[in-house]
Formats: structure tokens, sequence, C-alpha cells
């Protein structure tokens, strides 16, 4: 008896997505997806929500063959200033997400935003609907929306959050466009290089062994340079990619990280850009979740989630420590060595008046600036060297190449 009985408890607690067909009282047909064990308990819900049941039916089974639909940051900041709209005009949450979700290209997002639609209207409030997607919405989402839903001005968050995220995508832009040039030229250097040692190189070589004579040294390097490359090639790339798993698997694993970010922070000329980037990240972080009301250690502690860097993670948690034992921001943020005194003490002053918050998106705003003008001159230093560096592989290889041929013309001349 008990095995039975133990088999049916395993049957109940197996859900399925429905989908249904219901009308209001007043005639209007509304449809929608419910996670439940049975038709029969997706119509009793429907009765409870004041709906009367036209059609229950298991929702079929999809496969998903788009692997390329990922969420974007633009897909999720197109989806927040939307949202904000739609809310600051008063239609309803449910509404909203439905007609966000039917018009969405993305088929992934899609799915997301009707599944989030689907658990609003089980009586799900905003926010727990948007913590089954942890990949799509980060916690710093996630918590200013709870803020926004207690406080009944969600679309005053939705906007903060549509601003926050335009400046944080720009932000990203800066630095993934200081970082685009140098690697195109380094790979079309290494591309050009591989070219001219493994096709051009051996051409020349042939030639000049039919000279019979001495090869000067510059020349006899390249030739023995491009005998080396194609004999231990595979070797080669085997060594770079071997140090490639290397570099990602140190990077994650927790003290790995902790010491290559450390290590970043301190590198000549990208290090003050990055500093300057996770600065002005925290500042605009922690100013947008004071000003929508929430607690400064909340704040904190979503704020060193995002952080992007685990020293700067580290610093954020020491100063949130401190606060809880009743310490003011100013002084811990000093003692981290982390951040810039000049931020240290215009957060103190901010503390002071109790314009945090004001102050912190200052510092945001300055140091979006900050990283701009940073970036901008990183690429106009790097540019030149780079340059060069293609010159002077491209040129040193010509030069090698013709100095037997010089050499044989001045002795017959």
């Amino acid at each position: 008896m008990a095995a039975p009985a133990m088999q049916k408890t395993a049957q109940a607690k197996k859900t399925t997505q429905w989908l249904w067909e219901a009308k209001t009282k007043s005639g209007e047909t509304k449809k929608g997806e419910m996670e439940a064990g049975d038709a029969d308990a997706v119509n009793a819900r429907l009765k409870s929500l004041g709906l009367n049941p036209v059609k229950v039916k298991k929702k079929p089974y999809e496969i998903n063959l788009n692997l390329g639909s990922a969420v974007t940051g633009k897909d999720i900041l197109v989806f927040t200033r939307q949202f904000a709209t739609m809310i600051d005009a008063g239609l309803p949450l449910v509404q909203c997400l439905d007609i966000l979700g039917s018009q969405m290209d993305n088929p992934a997002f899609k799915k997301v935003v009707f599944a989030i639609k689907g658990k609003v209207e089980q009586g799900s409030t905003f926010a727990d609907a948007l913590k089954d997607h942890p990949k799509v919405f980060d916690e710093l989402f996630v918590q200013l929306c709870a803020a926004g839903e207690v406080g009944g001005i969600l679309d005053t968050i939705l906007n903060r959050l549509a601003a926050y995220r335009e400046k944080a995508e720009k932000l990203k832009r800066k630095v993934k466009s200081a970082m685009t040039y140098p690697t195109i030229v380094i790979l079309v250097a290494v591309g050009v290089t591989a070219l001219l040692m493994l096709k051009v190189t051996p051409v020349f070589a042939k030639m000049f062994a039919d000279f019979g004579s001495a090869l000067p040294a510059p020349t006899q390097f390249v030739v023995d340079m491009s005998e080396w490359l194609q004999k231990y090639i595979l070797h080669l790339v085997g060594g770079i990619a071997l140090i490639a798993f290397a570099v990602t698997f140190t990077y994650r694993n927790p003290k790995g990280r902790k010491m290559m970010d450390k290590m970043f922070l301190k590198m000549p000329m990208f290090g003050p850009v990055i500093k300057k980037v996770a600065v002005a990240r925290f500042t605009r972080t922690l100013g947008t979740m004071i000003s929508s009301g929430v607690p400064i250690l909340d704040a904190l502690d979503v704020t060193a989630k995002t952080a992007g860097n685990r020293t700067v993670e580290e610093a954020i948690y020491y100063v949130r420590g401190k606060i809880a034992e009743g310490k003011n921001i100013a002084g811990p943020l000093l003692e981290t060595n982390v951040f810039p005194s000049m931020v240290v003490q215009m957060i103190g002053v901010g503390e002071a008046t109790g314009a945090m918050d004001a102050m912190l998106n200052k510092i945001a705003d300055f140091y979006d600036d900050e990283v701009d003008a940073a970036v901008a001159g990183l690429t106009a230093m790097i540019e030149p060297l780079l340059m060069v560096f293609l010159g002077g592989v491209v040129g040193g290889f010509l030069i090698a190449m013709y100095l037997p041929i010089f050499s044989i013309a001045g002795a017959i001349k």
C-alpha cells in the first residue's frame, strides 16, 4: 500500500505548462500560460482569479534551435525603457509584459518575458518573477524593481534603471573600442608574420641555397626562424592554446581571479583605465540604489557583486562590514587603498550633507568622462607603437630577404 501512495505523491508533485483561454465577467477573452499539476488545477486557479475557463490544454514541447539568441544588454535596455514608458502611461503590468513580449524579435528574451507574465498572472510580484531568470536580470535589476513595487514608484525605478543601463552600456562600449583596434592590428601582424615565415621565406631560402654563398646574418636568422616554425608550428599552436586554457582556468578559480584582478589594476597602461571604470561602476550603481530607497547595506551587497573586479569587490565588502559596525562610509573606503582620495572625500561630503546619492552620481559622471579621456589617450599612444611594430616586422623581413641579392649584385658589378 505504501508504494502506490508514494507513486501518487510523486505524480502529484509533477507540474506541466498549460495554455489556457478564459473569459472575464464582462465577456473579455484572456489567454496565457500556467504551471500546474493537471487541467483541474488550472481551472480552479482561473476561477479563483474571477475568470471563466474556456479552453485548457498542455503546452506543446518546444525544441529551441536558435542557438545564437542570447539576451544582450541592448535587449534589456530597450525592454526597460519601453516598460517604464508603458507603466508611466498607466497600463497594467500584465498588459505591458504581453505587449513587450509580443513585439520582441529575440526568441530567447520573448520566452523569458512571457514566463514572467505567466508568473505575475498567478499572483507573484514582478520582482519575484524576475528572480527566476538570474542570467537575464541581475540582482541589481531585481532589487530595484522590488523597491519600486513596495514604494509604488515602479515607473520611476524603471526609468532610473534605463538611465543606469544606458550609461553602463556606453562605458562598456568605450572600453571595447579601446581594445578592438590594438587587437585587430596584433592579429594582422601575427597573420602577416606567419604568412611571410611559412610561405614566402621558404621560396627565398631555396633560391639562396642555389647561390652557394654564405648568407648575411639577418637573412640567416629569418631563414632559421622560418625552418623552426615549419618544424614546430603545431607545438607552438598547442602551447598557445595550453596557456590560454591555463589563464582561463586560473581566472575561474577564486584565488586565481583575485590574483589576476589585483594584477590588472597595477598594469602600466591599462591599470588606470580599469580602476576608473571600476570607480565609475561602483558610484553609479550605489547612487542609483540609494536614490531608489534601497538600504545602504543591501545596496553595498549588490554593488559588490556587480563590481566586476575581485579586489574592488572585497574592498566594498570590507566597507559594508564597517558600516554594519556603526562606522561611516568615508573612513573604511579610504582604508581599502582602492578608491582615490578625491572620491572618498566627495562621498564623505555627500554623507555629511545627506545628499550621498546625488554626490555618487556626480562622481560617476566625472569618471565616465575620465574613462573617455583615458581611452582616447590610450588609443593615441598604442596606435603609433603598433604601426611601428607592424612596419618593423614587414620592413625587417624585406631587408633581410634582399640583402643577399644586393650583395650578389655588388659582387657582379
